[in-house]
């Protein structure tokens, strides 16, 4: 079985890539897919160093909580990865592997599975596990059009939304079909509707974290209605999850935050496991910005546990669950998520429960002031604080600065490299990031505006 997995993805992507001469339309060798029950299916989205690996990390590369000094910048191979880390307004990916195509490698992965479920007939004695093998390629497909969205496209505006241009949402294995960029409000239709359905069809519980389930779909559909300033929605799904899945690390007794990798993989919090790998992001090259890491009050033990000293006032990011930037569905952003959506709905009693529960597992024993401000202003504030301190190297930075900044945040992004100073204002052109030019050339879609 391990074998015939192996043999299938292996051919897989082989037609992704003999495809990939001319975008998504020429013929790949479809004839060596060839996927004939459920168990195959399975294999595919089983298949981790592409599915759960491959998150994209440009948003969190083009972020502010990390910086690079000059050797570091230097030291990188490629000029593109330069040029995305000081917000240049093009050539900023690769033309071979990059976060394109490594988002639409997952796309045809789940497409495969869904084109050929329909090819198999669903029968009472195989109900539970063609429904599921269903949801989980909805739910990867959702997460990567989400993902692609929140870096390509503009931040929602529902004033704009059906004017926006957002990405192709690809949603056959036929290359033949050609694509075309939707509009920023069929992304998040595409995307809320596939994690809807995928949400009826998963199983409470997954075989292993590195499967979608039940509460993975209702934390991205919250995730998603966060974005989009959907709080009746966010509120909902939110609720929906921390009915299943509420077990917090204490950080006094679960986890020793003096190693240098506190955190295990699959720890309680962590409902769906993916990352993303770049060597911009690495311990030995990323910095966290000295100012953020200067907020964390030393009775934090998040100061302890996520970072690590390298030089005087320097630090590194050490808080991963595995060896790489984790970009999965935990319960530490639901709880924040919802704490924020009760405070906008009114609910302060509601937020400060939240906040301080999670708080409560963070602080050394005894040490913490329990936040007690109902104003909505403050706790607002506050909640955002702890969103930033708590999330801080997850890829969700990136898409708070843009939702933020549509609200009237404020938000500049700032660089200094040897004097030079780099800025990205709030609301600016660059943070839909530019499409690889090799796929503008091959598929005729339009560039973002600049």
């Amino acid at each position: 079985m391990q074998m015939k997995k192996h043999m299938i993805c292996l051919l897989l992507i082989l037609g992704v890539f003999v495809g990939c001469k001319k975008f998504l339309d020429p013929k790949p060798l479809q004839s060596l897919t060839v996927p004939s029950n459920l168990e195959d299916l399975q294999a595919l989205l089983d298949d981790e160093g592409v599915i759960n690996s491959l998150d994209i990390s440009a948003g969190e590369i083009s972020s502010d909580d990390y910086y690079l000094n000059r050797s570091d910048l230097e030291s990188l191979p490629y000029e593109e990865y330069r040029r995305m880390y000081t917000w240049q307004n093009d050539r900023i990916f690769r033309s071979t592997t990059n976060d394109w195509s490594s988002t639409y490698k997952i796309v045809f992965s789940t497409n495969v599975v869904l084109d050929n479920l329909n090819k198999i007939e669903k029968i009472p004695s195989n109900q539970m596990q063609w429904e599921n093998v269903k949801g989980q390629a909805l739910f990867i497909r959702a997460k990567q059009f989400f993902s692609a969205t929140l870096t390509w496209a503009t931040a929602y505006d529902p004033a704009t939304a059906d004017r926006d241009l957002g990405i192709p949402l690809r949603s056959s294995q036929d290359f033949n079909v050609p694509s075309f960029r939707a509009t920023v409000s069929d992304c998040y239709q595409q995307i809320t509707e596939d994690l809807i359905l995928a949400g009826s069809l998963l199983s409470d519980e997954p075989l292993a974290k590195t499967r979608a389930s039940k509460p993975a779909a209702w934390g991205l559909l919250a995730r998603v209605y966060l974005s989009m300033g959907d709080y009746d929605n966010c509120l909902k799904y939110t609720d929906l999850y921390l009915q299943k899945h509420s077990g917090l690390l204490d950080y006094n007794k679960d986890i020793n935050v003096d190693l240098r990798a506190p955190f295990p993989r699959f720890n309680k919090e962590v409902c769906f496991d993916s990352f993303q790998n770049h060597m911009m992001l690495s311990q030995s090259r990323a910095k966290v910005d000295y100012n953020l890491y200067s907020s964390y009050d030393d009775n934090d033990l998040r100061k302890s546990a996520f970072f690590r000293k390298i030089a005087e006032n320097t630090f590194c990011f050490k808080g991963n669950y595995s060896l790489s930037i984790f970009g999965g569905i935990a319960t530490d952003e639901v709880y924040l998520m919802r704490a924020e959506c009760r405070v906008k709905k009114g609910d302060a009693k509601g937020a400060l429960s939240d906040l301080n529960a999670l708080l409560l597992k963070r602080w050394k024993t005894g040490t913490l002031k329990l936040i007690v401000d109902e104003n909505p202003k403050e706790l607002l504030n506050i909640i955002l604080v702890e969103r930033r301190k708590e999330l801080i190297m997850r890829g969700l930075r990136w898409m708070d600065v843009k939702r933020l900044n549509k609200q009237g945040a404020g938000i500049v992004l700032k660089r200094s490299l040897d004097g030079k100073s780099y800025e990205l204002p709030a609301n600016d052109n660059r943070y839909a990031l530019s499409i690889p030019e090799d796929i503008l050339i091959y598929s005729g879609m339009p560039q973002n505006k600049r």
